[in-house]
């Protein structure tokens, strides 16, 4: 189960620093700071599956 939530948090993680880069092109702050909210987003739920493998070995 851990190995598909990982993927959805690389996904939405690539999904964010697309649309950054993106709003960066088109001079959109607004577009840019959700795709770093994103990228956040995905990397803390990264994170909360790295602890939950850390508790089950």
């Amino acid at each position: 189960m851990s190995g598909t939530e990982k993927s959805k948090a690389h996904a939405e993680q690539a999904k964010g620093k697309a649309k950054e880069a993106m709003g960066r092109m088109a001079g959109n702050e607004r577009m840019t700071a959700e795709g770093r909210a994103e990228q956040a987003k995905g990397q803390a739920r990264h994170a909360k599956e790295d602890v939950k493998d850390t508790f089950r070995q």
